[in-house]
């Protein structure tokens, strides 16, 4: 074969290695494919698309990170005890999240538990929305003596002052929420009231003995199925990596 020939073939036989590594730093490689796996994650997030102007930038800093790495390393950085156990902290999350990833590609959201948790949270809410004040004490005398003052033509709001809760400064204002926001034992006496009426007796709640005005009531504004289910379907992925912790846990050998 003749210098000229030969000069070729090795170039033809060299490209192709060649192109696996973007760049070399202090003759250590930075693959392609490590470029390619980042680009890959970064359109993943929606942020960027896949870009030349990208794929500068991330081999850019994938030689930055590459030159202090070094430099770290004949420092002895990764030597420190310190480092070795926030190393062993970072592996243990990468490999966690992996396992918990992959555990629910293997357990989707189907949409029937979708539709069942919607409907759940329908019939909790109710087809109504209260509006209501209330007025916080610690004993069910003060509550009493509250009552009285209201009967005698005391105004809500001005009595609201003292409520033992941070609705004292809005007049004991709650704004409009569902009965079911509320405690039961709330929740019942509240709704028993017609608009404008005050509870006759002291409500006992773990929180202490209240008094109840019911302001208003209208219909309740659920939103469709179609609006919430991105987060229903997220709410019930979490409940079920929940569950499979709590599984393993219960699998294991603690002592």
């Amino acid at each position: 074969m003749k210098p000229a020939s030969l000069l070729l073939a090795m170039t033809f036989v060299a490209a192709p290695v060649f192109a696996q590594n973007v760049a070399t730093v202090n003759g250590k490689a930075i693959p392609s494919a490590k470029v390619d796996q980042i680009v890959k994650q970064v359109v993943a997030q929606g942020k960027q698309t896949d870009s030349p102007q990208l794929r500068e930038a991330i081999k850019k800093d994938l030689i930055s990170r590459e030159v202090l790495i070094q430099e770290a390393d004949k420092q002895g950085y990764g030597t420190r005890p310190e480092v070795k156990t926030q190393l062993e902290n970072a592996r243990q999350s990468i490999i966690i999240n992996a396992m918990l990833a992959d555990y629910v590609k293997k357990n989707p959201v189907k949409d029937t538990e979708i539709k069942a948790e919607y409907d759940k949270y329908k019939s909790q809410v109710g087809d109504k929305e209260y509006h209501a004040r209330h007025i916080l004490v610690a004993t069910e005398d003060e509550a009493k003596a509250i009552i009285a003052k209201l009967k005698a033509g005391g105004k809500f709001e001005e009595l609201a002052k003292q409520s033992k809760d941070g609705s004292a400064a809005n007049g004991g204002d709650l704004d409009w929420a569902s009965a079911a926001s509320y405690v039961p034992e709330f929740s019942k006496a509240m709704v028993a009231l017609n608009k404008g009426q005050i509870t006759e007796t002291p409500v006992k709640t773990q929180f202490g003995y209240h008094v109840i005005k019911l302001e208003d009531t209208r219909a309740a504004k659920i939103p469709p199925l179609d609006e919430v289910k991105a987060q229903v379907s997220e709410s019930l992925q979490q409940r079920k990596l929940q569950a499979y912790r709590e599984e393993l846990m219960k699998k294991a050998k603690v002592q």
